[in-house]
């Protein structure tokens, strides 16, 4: 009977404790699911995933010696990252999660590995190895013959659509792939075999992905292969407003990303004479998480589309299928696998993805940059969903100010948070710093340390009683709102750079409605300073006849 496997216990994360007693009665010792590591030998850590994901899956202990008794490893960072590099260097291994166990006062590192329900593991090698007893025994002749035919499985995307032809590809599209591949016009037919999107032959069929690329409306052969944009307003659970993106699937994605993001509009902010507009998600987190959903959907489940959601306070993408192995929610930053090479690689080269593996970090590392929430990623059997949420804790004045810092060249990506705290009134230390920004020490100086050498924070001890607060000299030029003397400046500069305004240029400039920009101008006319023009719709303002333009304009 199978040993229960660690993702039955708990998520990933969770801390187990055991003393020395109650481990050994609950692993006794090697069997059919369990292994013991004392070190983290690369090849040996991968034969057993290998061997475990090919037969009933199972769990390696990491820092125990082979009497079971448990000497400790390394459980930090770089340490977690050499195991999940171990593990990606396996062809296809089943999911898996990494749990901490402490065995008295010994750290244990436990690799919980899932048995695949299709296909293969091999090693790097090309072995392909199951579990005997406590042995990875590798497979050959007809013993891997029948594991290799009672796991295959046919790539879904390479699959021919026998009612189409390649002949009946839309032309502007043939053309538009050929550009984005850089394929010779000559070849370009072999060409689309070779990639995926056409079964062999002279004339053959389109395959799944063909059809996704090569046609104005791959749903007419593959149900719902489309993205559909739903809106919801506050309070409401029934959508407002659905638009379908029913083109082949790169058009999808630009089509969806312009309809969210024309949707959403950006945080107005002006500093000085300078307007902010500041994206309320990042354009290509929004590329790069709608990418996802389409290139690792599964296009067998026909009877649904993805899904975007537009909600007050937040926007969702939900994708047909579940993770593809080895994937999971924990190790997604570490591990790819993707359920559609040939769509995935073609979105690639229309500059629609990023490469393999750093999809996620950069959907992650940019919101960190722009100082907004980091995506929430879920999934289940049979779906996939990121959430992207529009607010944050630090307000749009706060990300104007970082931002005009950054473009002048005062502070890099890393710093924005950090000086945000500062300005804020907080003392900053090495170990605030380590915590704000989740890095180490080292990392945590040398931010703290940039910052002080442009000028922005004053450093007050030294080592490790350091302390640094924001110069108090640069807290006036924090993005507040306007005075109304600056803004009458502002008005008569716009007035002077173009010879006349409306109301309208004044709620696009400064950011204010009708009505307030409708004050702000009454009042300069009252003042003597601005002349009316027209009325209602078509009233403009200039400067009055015996108002020179202000000098240099």
């Amino acid at each position: 009977m199978p040993h229960p496997m660690f993702h039955e216990l708990g998520p990933p994360g969770i801390r187990l404790f055991a003393s020395q007693d109650a481990f050994a009665e609950q692993f006794p010792g090697e069997n059919d699911f369990i292994e013991f590591k004392q070190g983290v030998s690369a090849n040996k850590v991968a034969d057993a995933v290998v061997a475990f994901s090919n037969s009933g899956g199972g769990v390696i202990f990491l820092g125990i010696d082979n009497r079971g008794i448990a000497v400790g490893t390394d459980i930090r960072g770089e340490a977690l990252g050499r195991v999940h590099r171990i593990i990606g260097n396996v062809r296809n291994p089943g999911r898996y999660e990494l749990y901490e166990v402490q065995v008295l006062d010994r750290n244990v590192l436990a690799v919980s590995v899932r048995q695949r329900q299709s296909g293969f593991a091999q090693n790097a090698d090309g072995r392909v190895l199951v579990r005997k007893g406590p042995m990875n025994t590798a497979l050959f002749g007809d013993d891997l013959s029948r594991l290799i035919m009672s796991r295959s499985a046919l790539r879904y995307e390479l699959t021919p659509l026998p009612k189409t032809r390649f002949s009946e590809a839309d032309p502007a599209l043939v053309e538009a792939v050929c550009d984005a591949m850089g394929w010779d016009r000559s070849t370009a037919a072999s060409r689309f075999v070779e990639a995926g999107l056409v079964d062999a032959g002279q004339n053959g069929p389109m395959t799944v992905a063909g059809v996704l690329f090569l046609t104005r409306r791959p749903s007419s052969h593959l149900g719902k292969a489309h993205v559909e944009v739903f809106r919801y307003r506050a309070g409401s659970q029934a959508y407002d407003q659905r638009v379908e993106m029913a083109g082949p699937v790169n058009e999808q994605i630009e089509m969806a990303a312009r309809t969210v993001l024309n949707d959403l509009g950006s945080d107005v902010v002006v500093r000085g004479l300078h307007r902010y507009e500041l994206p309320r998600i990042p354009e290509q987190v929004l590329r790069e998480a709608l990418a996802n959903a389409v290139a690792h959907r599964a296009y067998d489940i026909d009877r649904q589309a993805v899904k975007v959601e537009i909600h007050p306070d937040y926007v969702s993408i939900r994708s047909p299928g579940g993770l593809p192995e080895p994937v999971t929610i924990a190790n997604m930053r570490h591990q790819n696998s993707p359920r559609n090479v040939a769509v995935i690689r073609l979105l690639r080269a229309f500059g629609l993805a990023e490469d393999a593996g750093l999809g996620i970090d950069v959907m992650e590392d940019t919101m960190d940059q722009a100082l907004l929430e980091r995506p929430i990623f879920d999934a289940d059997a049979s779906h996939v969903s990121v959430r992207l949420g529009l607010g944050s804790t630090v307000t749009p004045e706060e990300r104007a100010w970082v931002s005009a810092l950054q473009a002048a060249g005062s502070i890099q990506a890393p710093d924005r948070l950090l000086l945000v705290h500062a300005a804020r009134g907080e003392a900053l230390t090495n170990s605030k710093a380590r915590k704000l920004l989740d890095v180490d020490s080292t990392h945590a100086r040398a931010s703290l340390q940039r910052l002080r050498a442009a000028g922005l924070l004053i450093q007050h001890g030294h080592k490790g009683g350091a302390t640094y607060f924001l110069d108090r000299s640069i807290g006036a030029h924090m993005a507040h709102p306007l005075s109304p003397d600056e803004i009458a400046d502002h008005v008569l500069t716009m007035v002077s750079q173009r010879g006349r305004i409306t109301n309208e240029t004044v709620r696009g400039q400064i950011g204010v409605d009708r009505t307030e920009a409708g004050g702000i101008l009454s009042r300069l006319v009252n003042a003597g300073k601005l002349s009316r023009h027209g009325q209602r719709r078509g009233t403009y303002y200039t400067l009055p006849d015996n108002r020179q333009k202000l000098p240099g304009f």
